[in-house]
């Protein structure tokens, strides 16, 4: 077998045991491809690893950048309790309809609320609304802007929450420091903000599997 099958393999063998998929999670793939939206959701690994880390921070509130399908808005939502919340920020009102069909069927319309709009628009408003500091922030949206989402998701926690930028190792891109393509200089930003900033401690992982070769970074809220 070649690498990327090995990958496909061992990430089949991880779902099957660990991670499988139901039907709302299987009909939110299902009606994902079939809208024809890009395929870049989180594989159901990564997905059961977000839920995984918002229970283990006991989280009640979320904030996601990026809905996409709604397939990792399923994971977290199901890490929250009945009175939890999360909310959702979509650029795309096409993605936005179908997550909105994905998020109901799997029954999670009353923790989940999809707010359409450019995210670096949505934020503020958000801010506005002086909400209760978020337990967890899972940040998935265009790269170009992570250092900007991270920062937002500073502003919207608190000591102890937790932030997660995926897709951080592009490839292998990110360590390209004469790169001049906006989604390698703003992940690049963003672990920068993440190493220097006072606020915050955190770490990156590479991965592989399904999804090729690439990587999320974690940040604590430290102050």
């Amino acid at each position: 077998m070649s690498e990327s099958q090995i990958w496909d393999a061992v990430d089949d063998y991880f779902r099957t045991r660990l991670s499988p998929d139901d039907e709302p999670l299987e009909a939110a793939l299902r009606d994902s491809r079939a809208a024809e939206l890009p395929q870049v959701n989180v594989t159901a690994p990564q997905g059961k690893l977000l839920q995984l880390l918002a229970q283990i921070q006991g989280a009640r509130t979320i904030l996601e950048i990026g809905t996409l399908g709604g397939y990792s808005t399923i994971w977290l939502g199901r890490a929250l309790p009945a009175d939890g919340r999360l909310i959702s920020l979509e650029y795309s009102g096409k993605h936005a309809e179908v997550a909105a069909r994905n998020i109901a069927r799997a029954g999670l319309e009353r923790v989940v609320e999809v707010r359409l709009g450019p995210a670096l628009e949505s934020l503020p408003k958000l801010a506005d609304e002086n909400p209760p500091p978020f337990d967890l922030v899972f940040i998935d949206a265009d790269k170009a802007n992570n250092a900007h989402y991270v920062e937002w998701a500073l502003r919207l926690t608190r000591v102890g929450s937790l932030i997660v930028v995926d897709n951080v190792v592009r490839g292998g891109r990110v360590v390209d420091t004469g790169s001049t393509e906006p989604d390698v200089q703003g992940t690049r930003a963003a672990i920068e903000l993440i190493a220097s900033h006072p606020r915050l401690t955190g770490t990156a992982i590479q991965t592989v599997g399904s999804k090729g070769y690439d990587g999320f970074a974690l940040a604590r809220v430290l102050a």
